[in-house]
């Protein structure tokens, strides 16, 4: 698929914030049960992923946690990533946070400082099974950024070895600047507030955003990785995923492959590239050049 000329964005941006808002309609109005429910951790385990019998090697001596981003869930999100991870000898596990009464299958939606709380309790569960002092966390698009919270307010630091982040909203979105509009749709600011908190926090400028930057992008001890793309469609503007601080490496895409067209949910749902460039930051001492080739890796 090729990248979109720069005339064709707009209109795929209020796409996106239309869609955005049907969602969550739809999320407010949601009725129904389990029955389109998410496969169930006995799904991930016998893929190799969630599984508490497994123990860390010394070659890999951190369990990973995986974050999915909103509107996921800890399957769908890394059916390609989590067992990429697992044949390469890691201990992984994955989590749903941020579930809205009532709303199966759909996950992030709740409010943000709430969901790094279970990823706290995630993470306790995580180590008291494996006996390990540390997980890394691997997180796509507000699982990239949800962590933070858990790392500056909710005693995290002391836990993680690092945070790698695939497109990662770390400053907020203006999708496109079309946040700016909002105003303009009746009562859509106030549907988003009501009905998918997670949302209306990841807004560039929101009082969680406000919050979670104030005084810096990262606390110490913690090594942070940014893997971005310029074809982002949904956080944007895309150099605003970028961390500042000690310990940060910021990573976009196309440096490492031009021919690599992923947008958002492509970089951290199928692309090995981006992939590649998670074990390296996962196993630093051993990292090999991430290239275009790294797709059949």
């Amino acid at each position: 698929m090729l990248p979109r000329n720069r005339a064709s964005r707009p209109p795929r941006a209020r796409r996106t914030l239309a869609a955005l808002l049907l969602a969550v309609a739809a999320v407010a109005t949601s009725t129904t049960t389990a029955a389109a429910a998410a496969p169930t951790a006995a799904t991930a385990t016998s893929r190799g992923w969630n599984d508490y019998s497994c123990k860390p090697s010394a070659a890999h001596p951190r369990p990973v946690v995986l974050v999915h981003g909103t509107f996921g869930n800890s399957i769908d999100n890394w059916l390609v990533l989590a067992p990429y991870l697992v044949n390469r000898g890691y201990c992984v596990y994955s989590l749903d946070y941020g579930q809205l009464p009532g709303v199966p299958f759909f996950h992030g939606l709740g409010p943000i400082d709430e969901s790094a709380g279970q990823l706290a309790t995630f993470v306790d569960e995580v180590l008291a099974a494996t006996g390990a002092p540390e997980v890394d966390l691997v997180g796509h698009s507000q699982g990239g950024m949800m962590p933070n919270h858990y790392l500056k307010f909710l005693g995290g630091a002391a836990k993680v070895n690092a945070l790698i982040g695939l497109a990662p909203d770390n400053h907020g979105t203006t999708l496109l600047g079309l946040t700016k509009l909002l105003p303009y749709f009746p009562g859509a600011e106030d549907l988003l507030n009501a009905h998918t908190p997670g949302l209306a926090d990841q807004v560039a400028g929101s009082p969680f955003m406000t919050r979670l930057n104030a005084g810096g992008d990262t606390v110490p001890g913690v090594k942070y990785t940014v893997i971005a793309t310029r074809y982002d469609e949904v956080v944007t503007p895309y150099r605003t995923q970028f961390l500042d601080g000690p310990n940060v490496r910021n990573v976009l895409l196309q440096d490492l492959c031009p021919l690599d067209l992923s947008e958002h949910v492509a970089i951290g749902t199928i692309d090995r590239i981006a992939y590649h460039e998670v074990v390296n930051a996962l196993d630093p001492a051993h990292a090999t050049p991430t290239t275009c080739a790294s797709v059949i890796g």
